[in-house]
């Protein structure tokens, strides 16, 4: 039988889920609140509605006779469009609105961890008086994390001791208009995302992937929703040995296993420390970008993980091509802080030579495509190596200019590299 696949989201990590399934045995529609062109020319429709309204993905699923859906964005996961989908007899490959809470509420994800006693949890405390979470930073012997408790698109985060002082850290408390934060002590080391597939009380996993959330080169500036990141041929990066990737894979385990109905992706961010991985947060979808490196690589039939997971059976066993992948972002101009919208974007899939090419945010006009105020377009090098990847990239990155864009280009250059590899190995002989 022939498949009816719904894709619920527009970004750069949709597109890399709709390429999954464009050679697959289904007929691929897509909904989103913005109309990405990579992913309208694979599908058999596309449809702009607001995603964060359930009766609305309903409606939309009913007239293409969805059989099945792909849940992209947290924001849709929060807003219940799962528990819709299902009520309404559609099987969507994504967890329902309780079980997303893992990544929509972080002081329920550091309760549920320490109530079940997950490993890898740092020391935190969550607060709803922004007074008193100024007094324990005050009081606090050590640097902290100040996270939002809800989403901010993964730019919420401070850190003092790195991003800000104590000072800064409580005037932002203080300034901004959260309603609950969570304070939790800095690790310190280097990030790695594990990326897991979940159905039916089983999981299989990804390569690691390290992604970079500062704006600038050398890892400066604000945080952004992520500039680029990058894999090996193998499951491990190369700072990492196979016992902290099994390391980390076991907390994804007792993960799973408390979370009991999960299903979909869950994503581990961990910093790797000098005494192993732990958790610095859970997603509750593929990581963008951290898709662009995983699914081109993924040799299994995605639709294949998405029936078996409806039909009540565990994940395929998932077969990764042997290549390692360097994933880098094209932002506009003054993002995050002050973003440019409106230049033209020169680059398209076949003047990217070798590289993939992802559409994040962008808006198609009669003339082509322009950036809008968000990430706009990303490239992926694909190879035996970090280093080949990382030139095909760059090479399609040249085609598509500077004017008007913003990107990192040191992500996956064999001197970065070296330093996360030189910075561990200084924390572990310490």
């Amino acid at each position: 039988m022939r498949e009816n696949v719904l894709l619920i989201g527009g970004g750069g990590r949709e597109h890399a889920i709709a390429r999954a399934l464009e050679d697959s045995e289904a007929d691929l529609y897509a909904c989103a609140g913005n109309k990405n062109p990579g992913i309208a020319r694979i599908a058999a429709g596309f449809e702009t509605l607001e995603t964060t309204d359930p009766d609305a993905v309903v409606d939309y699923a009913a007239e293409i006779d969805a059989t099945l859906a792909v849940v992209g964005p947290e924001s849709y996961l929060e807003a219940g469009v799962v528990d819709a989908l299902e009520d309404a007899g559609v099987y969507a490959f994504g967890p329902k609105e309780a079980d997303a809470r893992i990544e929509t509420d972080k002081a329920f994800q550091r309760r549920f961890m320490a109530d079940n006693d997950i490993p890898g949890c740092p020391d935190f405390e969550t607060f709803d008086d922004m007074d008193a979470a100024c007094e324990f930073i005050d009081e606090y012997d050590g640097d902290l994390a100040i996270k939002p408790a809800g989403l901010t698109g993964g730019k919420g985060v401070k850190v003092i001791g790195d991003q800000v002082t104590p000072e800064e850290g409580k005037e932002y408390i203080r300034e901004s208009d959260y309603d609950r934060i969570v304070l939790e002590e800095r690790l310190i080391g280097e990030e790695v995302t594990i990326q897991a597939f979940v159905a039916n009380g089983a999981f299989e996993t990804a390569p690691a992937v390290q992604d970079h959330k500062r704006a600038y080169e050398g890892d400066e500036g604000p945080n952004t929703g992520g500039m680029g990141s990058y894999s090996d041929a193998t499951n491990d990066l190369p700072f990492m040995s196979d016992d902290d990737y099994e390391e980390a894979v076991s907390i994804i385990e007792a993960t799973v296993d408390a979370l009991e109905d999960y299903r979909g992706i869950l994503y581990g961010q961990f910093m790797l420390t000098e005494t192993g991985p732990r958790v610095i947060e859970f997603n509750a979808r593929f990581g963008d970008p951290e898709a662009m490196n995983t699914l081109p690589v993924l040799e299994t039939d995605f639709l294949d993980v998405l029936t078996a997971a409806r039909d009540g059976e565990a994940p395929p066993e998932l077969e990764f091509a042997d290549q390692a992948t360097v994933c880098k972002y094209a932002v506009p101009e003054g993002y995050p802080t002050d973003p440019e919208a409106g230049a033209k974007v020169q680059v398209d899939e076949e003047s990217a030579g070798d590289a993939l090419l992802y559409y994040a945010s962008v808006d198609e006009r009669d003339d082509g495509i322009y950036t809008t105020t968000s990430r706009s377009f990303a490239v992926v090098g694909v190879a035996d190596s970090i280093d080949e990847a990382e030139e095909i990239a760059e090479d399609a990155l040249a085609v598509a200019g500077d004017e008007g864009l913003h990107m990192r280009h040191d992500i996956g250059k064999a001197d970065l590299v070296q330093r996360r590899i030189d910075h561990m190995n200084e924390l572990r002989s310490e």
